[in-house]
């Protein structure tokens, strides 16, 4: 819970920035928080967190012209903080800001759409498509990836291996087994189906329902249910080195290699997802102890540690209602709910000695349902169902 401070600004008759550093110093704590610049029309400029406010604060008036800080300091009217009990807090607290109200001097979280999706189109001939946007508009979204240039080949593989079209959406689309009045020979729009990667859907090469099953393939590609994609280019590749095409072998190889990084990546993120859902009790600063309920890499209620009986009880009232009923599949998340998600990621793979303070749900309400594990730093119990995160610089 955040403990918001009252806002510093100047008083009448003296520099601005003099006595923003003034207050700052005879106000301001070493105490871990979130503050914000605030501008003469009330428009957050920037926002930050630090373990040490006051030190950070003080530091921003140190800076030289030509510094980013120092533009900034010319540009506050007044600033803004409020304590956070510890970093992790601030850390939530901070990015929930930053995507709130996009602050101009952020760098970190500042564009809208960090992350992209590839989306399953709902079209009469879906495609694979790399986009930033996740909206309700009935289609599959998978992801999120960290780059939309790599996502946009990748996309363009499975259409290639699985036999979906990628040409725009407005393509006329014209099924073999499509009543016509006047039926019409009609050529291919691209040269993807003279080289048999497209069943040519603009041209009546294909049935709807034929169609339809190279979409299923790919929506169970996509879910981690499905390699035949993999198994197919396999067959390719081996029956171009039989044929001694070992450049075309080679290229279908490099092919394979992609997709099965993208498959790989897809997995990952799944496997963050589910193992990220836990209570995850923290130490505070002054004492003040918290609980986090995060469920699917998401922080969804926070409390104070309970000290006694009643709040006990209101505590496990909360961990009941953020675990009851089914999570969202990974594909409807938006981008802004992924970013949460990499973020308690990273928390705990730059800092794995904190999984020794999380405790599964089910744990946390019965606390007799498994044995006592050993004890870790500060009296708390190994927890079970450890976050195993992967290797991928991607994930932060």
């Amino acid at each position: 819970m955040a403990t918001p401070q009252p806002s510093v600004q100047p008083e009448p008759g003296v520099s601005n920035v003099e006595a923003l550093r003034e207050s700052v110093r005879g106000r301001a704590e070493n105490r871990p928080g979130v503050y914000r610049m605030v501008g003469g029309g009330g428009d957050v400029l920037y926002v930050g967190k630090s373990i040490r406010v006051r030190t950070r604060l003080l530091s921003y008036f140190r800076a030289q012209k030509g510094d980013k800080a120092f533009d900034l300091m010319r540009e506050t009217a007044s600033i803004e903080w409020d304590y956070i009990p510890n970093e992790f807090g601030a850390l939530v607290r901070e990015m929930r800001l930053i995507q709130r109200w996009r602050p101009p001097f952020n760098v970190q979280h500042k564009k809208k759409r960090p992350y992209a999706f590839v989306k399953l189109t709902r079209e009469a001939a879906p495609r694979l498509v790399p986009v930033r946007d996740v909206v309700a508009d009935g289609s599959r979204y998978y992801g999120p990836f960290p780059a939309v240039t790599r996502l946009r080949d990748a996309a363009r593989g499975l259409s290639q291996v699985v036999g979906l079209r990628d040409c725009a959406s407005a393509t006329p689309i014209f099924f073999d087994d499509q009543l016509e009045m006047f039926a019409a020979d009609r050529p291919p729009l691209c040269m993807r189906a003279e080289l048999g990667t497209c069943p040519a859907p603009c041209a009546g090469g294909v049935s709807s329902r034929a169609y339809a099953e190279r979409v299923e393939t790919a929506g169970r590609f996509l879910d981690g249910t499905d390699d035949r994609p993999l198994a197919a280019l396999d067959a390719a590749m081996h029956a171009a080195a039989a044929r001694h095409e070992f450049e075309y072998a080679a290229r279908l190889r490099d092919r394979r290699t992609a997709l099965a990084e993208f498959r790989d990546q897809l997995e990952e993120f799944r496997g963050f997802v589910r193992d990220l859902s836990f209570v995850y009790k923290v130490p505070g600063d002054g004492g003040e102890d918290r609980i986090y309920v995060i469920r699917s890499g998401r922080v969804r209620a926070e409390r104070s540690l309970p000290r006694g009986r009643a709040e006990r009880t209101a505590a496990d009232e909360t961990v009941r209602t953020v675990f009851r009923g089914a999570d969202p599949p990974v594909s409807a998340l938006a981008p802004e709910e992924a970013a949460e998600i990499l973020l308690v990621a990273r928390w705990f793979r730059m800092n794995p000695a904190e999984r020794g303070r999380t405790i599964k749900p089910e744990r946390w309400l019965d606390p007799g349902s498994a044995p006592r594990k050993k004890r870790g730093r500060r009296g708390d119990r190994t927890a079970e169902g450890t976050v195993v995160l992967g290797p991928r610089a991607a994930w932060g």
